[in-house]
């Protein structure tokens, strides 16, 4: 992409309506293209390596399939790439942690205003972050309190519990033992100050830990 070159955005999100309103406003914007749209992340990923995108504007969440931060992470693992800004609803912990590791050079939420949206995409298109500010406040307390924060790890099991599926479910859904997933909500009981999985659950909802 040269100086003077337009950005080539993908975006994809299940939501037509969502993807009408990403449209909107971004082809009023100076420099920016909308050139392609994806409705899953499959999809998006298949057009993303076509090699003529800057930025792909991601949802985390798809009705089916892949998600998000999996399709961010196929995406971002090719040579010359495009920058992946993540546009979803969500901002615990459980849903930002994965996509910033999976490679996300941003993360904004829906509710962002317009110019908001436009300049974090100009910023990502340059390489550089742009984080909502409740994601930013959050990532800010985990590097300063690391011996309270939630791991990947625990804070994955903990959001299947709020689910409801007993110890030896969420061990076979994270393909751990019984005992590891007794030993990561042990780990999570110390950090949070709760003896109990409903406490837990309820101390890491209102932290925004996993999503409520």
């Amino acid at each position: 992409m040269t100086d003077d070159a337009p950005i080539r955005l993908l975006l994809a999100d299940d939501h037509p309506v969502v993807r009408a309103g990403l449209r909107a406003v971004l082809e009023t914007e100076p420099g920016l293209v909308v050139a392609a749209e994806a409705a899953t992340a499959e999809d998006a990923v298949a057009r993303a390596a076509e090699g003529d995108i800057d930025v792909v504007l991601m949802d985390l969440r798809f009705g089916r399939g892949m998600g998000g931060a999996e399709a961010t992470a196929l995406i971002t693992a090719r040579p010359g790439a495009p920058r992946v800004l993540i546009v979803t609803t969500y901002d615990s912990d459980a849903d930002t942690l994965p996509a910033i590791e999976a490679g996300a050079t941003g993360y904004l939420l829906k509710d962002a205003p317009p110019e908001d949206l436009a300049a974090a995409v100009r910023t990502a298109a340059t390489g550089r972050t742009t984080l909502a500010p409740t994601v930013a406040d959050r990532l800010m307390h985990r590097l300063r309190t690391p011996g309270t924060a939630l791991t990947r790890r625990e804070t994955e099991v903990l959001a299947l519990v709020a689910e409801g599926l007993s110890n030896q479910a969420v061990g076979r859904r994270l393909h751990l033992t019984e005992g590891t997933v007794k030993s990561h909500l042990a780990r999570v009981y110390a950090k949070l100050g709760v003896d109990s999985r409903t406490a837990a659950v309820a101390a890491a909802t209102d932290l925004g830990l996993i999503r409520r």
